[in-house]
């Protein structure tokens, strides 16, 4: 297949960096979809709109982080099969893919769209952004089917190896979307609607772009027995796919959670909050383009049974994900302030109050960022060895320390212990990941030994 690369040879430092690197590259242009939204509701309509979107940011993850670790977990069996040069068990997993996605896609469609005003009122979502966030919200779930279309397409290609096409296809909805903003919020004045039907539209660009590509690459489409419906195959997907989609449901209930803390805070901190956030998740996107690359590397060299490869693999990634944190954290602590002033206008005294939150959040987010990505890289060897049930296991130690710190530590030190949260949420994972990772490869090697 055009643009595919065998993993199973090479350098892993260099490996792992030139993939990791167009995946970076192609994150930071799709965290613009949701960057450019907030900076041009912020600025255009206001803080109440920038709160209204803050409020329903944790929401949007759980749909969407589930869509993305499912389709995600479908690309460790691929990668394996692609590592292990089984053409005909690839062409198998790609049709029971497609089946799984459009099933899916209209189930979430169905339940997000049905729970959206009951979910909202539960997290105590203030009066005045409760119609905004109502819109923003709907708008993008019923878009759920197109986000299948492209992570299905892009776990495929990241599972082949292939990270130039998919950031070619985010570059390019990236720009599509910044226009379409500006069309659809400034221009025709279309409100939150509007900026989330610029994303959604955007999305489609990018899904289109990659099929095109799959079909263009030189490697065989899936035929028409590929797409049948065989219950066997469908749950060896889903239980790899299953698994890593509701680690990010769990992580995204723990933001649910704190959200509905932050929502007791009101406008201004929720804003001040969103703005920081917006920040964390562009500076965050170094730290999942790692996590890809180290899952499909892992994955190939698993399927080709080289463990001893899948070791030397992980540290080069822990030495890249060391490097680039200290460089985020620079970003964050030098020029936080003056980018978080690009998503806020209003009142002198309001706009002072939102920044100095926003600030706050970074300084302690600068200083333990380490742990974050330390996090990722370790997560996605542990999936890549086809263990997607101890990750998941380990949000939900994540879900207890941000809810706990949420509701427990703000009552001892203020609104800062939703900041805190998010540290001690990492500490704990990152504990209990290294001790997962070594019984999966010890366990893992002995099994080879046995063979």
């Amino acid at each position: 297949m055009k643009g595919a690369k065998d993993m199973t040879r090479g350098n892993p430092f260099a490996l792992l960096f030139g993939f990791a690197f167009s995946l970076m590259i192609g994150n930071v242009f799709q965290q613009l979809y949701t960057f450019v939204d907030t900076m041009i509701v912020g600025k255009y309509l206001g803080v109440t709109a920038l709160a209204a979107l803050g409020a329903t940011e944790w929401l949007v993850f759980v749909m969407f982080g589930c869509v993305q670790g499912i389709t995600q977990g479908f690309s460790i069996s691929m990668a394996g099969r692609f590592g292990s040069h089984d053409e005909k068990g690839l062409k198998e997993d790609m049709g029971g893919s497609i089946c799984l996605c459009l099933m899916l896609g209209i189930f979430f469609t169905v339940v997000g769209l049905t729970l959206c005003k009951p979910v909202l009122q539960l997290l105590h979502t203030p009066q005045d952004t409760m119609e905004m966030a109502q819109i923003y919200l709907r708008t993008l779930y019923g878009g759920v089917c197109i986000s299948f279309c492209y992570n299905m397409l892009a776990a495929f290609l990241r599972a082949a190896g292939d990270s130039r096409t998919p950031l070619i296809a985010v570059s390019l909805a990236a720009v599509c979307n910044i226009i379409l903003d500006f069309l659809f919020v400034v221009i025709f004045q279309l409100g939150v609607f509007g900026a989330a039907f610029a994303t959604l539209l955007s999305q489609l660009f990018s899904a289109g772009y990659c099929l095109w590509a799959v079909r263009a690459g030189g490697f065989g489409m899936p035929g028409r027995g590929d797409l049948r419906i065989r219950p066997e195959r469908l749950w060896r997907l889903l239980k790899l796919g299953i698994p890593m989609g509701l680690q990010n449901v769990i992580t995204g209930f723990g933001g649910v959670a704190v959200q509905s803390v932050i929502n007791s805070f009101g406008t201004v901190f929720v804003a001040g909050f969103t703005a920081a956030n917006k920040l964390y998740g562009l500076l965050e996107t170094a730290a999942v383009s790692y996590s890809y690359a180290v899952v499909s590397y892992t994955g190939q060299n698993a399927g080709a049974g080289d463990y001893g490869r899948v070791r030397r693999g992980l540290g080069a990634a822990c030495v890249l994900g060391l490097v680039t944190s200290g460089v985020m954290s620079f970003v964050m602590l030098t020029f936080g302030r003056p980018i978080l002033a690009c998503f806020l206008s209003g009142e002198e005294r309001i706009l002072a109050e939102t920044l100095e939150i926003g600030c706050a959040f970074l300084r302690i987010l600068a200083a333990f960022f380490w742990l974050l990505y330390l996090l990722y890289i370790i997560r996605a060897c542990v999936q890549g060895m086809g263990n997607t049930v101890l990750p998941m296991c380990s949000s939900f130690l994540q879900l207890a320390m941000r809810v706990g710190c949420a509701f427990l530590l703000t009552k001892k030190i203020g609104r800062a212990g939703v900041f805190w949260g998010e540290v001690w949420a990492w500490i704990l994972a990152d504990v209990f990941l290294s001790l997962c990772l070594l019984w999966v490869y010890r366990r893992q090697s002995v099994m080879r030994e046995d063979n």
